[in-house]
């Protein structure tokens, strides 16, 4: 897993580059009523983060096999990111991938095929959740870089 959390560091550091060019203001704008802003897309990355930071923890200890469903929406609206500081959301966001690639990077190669349950879906493992936030992040990245080069 040293792979992925270098590939999620180099993808945090990139885009940190991006999103600070962004203005607070672009930022906050939300395209249509019901589209997140930028800041609120950034805001999912961080409860992405801390979802999966529950996820890779408790698969380890092979105790991951009942996790809720995760509402983003209600998430990001309970947490009221569009109201934050943009250069402290940048942070946060930051930071907390950056410990969460440490996690991944320890993750013991004998609990990669742990399974965990997420809501009603079928079981994934413990691999499968990592490589997946992988592929989420460049997904919203991109969302959010996108009109703001």
């Amino acid at each position: 897993m040293k792979t992925l959390s270098g590939q999620i560091r180099e993808e945090i550091l990139n885009s940190k580059l991006g999103l600070l060019k962004i203005s607070s203001e672009i930022a906050g704008t939300k395209p249509a009523p019901n589209k997140w802003s930028k800041k609120e897309i950034l805001g999912h990355l961080i409860d992405s983060a801390s979802n999966n930071h529950q996820r890779f923890v408790r698969a380890v200890q092979n105790i991951a096999l009942d996790f809720p469903a995760y509402n983003q929406d209600r998430w990001v609206e309970v947490q009221h990111y569009n109201e934050m500081d943009w250069t402290n959301l940048i942070e946060l966001f930051s930071l907390y991938n950056f410990h969460l690639c440490r996690v991944i990077e320890f993750l013991p190669p004998e609990s990669f095929d742990n399974p965990c349950n997420i809501g009603k879906e079928k079981p994934v493992t413990l691999r499968f959740i990592a490589e997946d936030y992988l592929r989420h992040l460049k997904h919203h990245m991109e969302k959010i870089l996108e009109k703001s080069e």
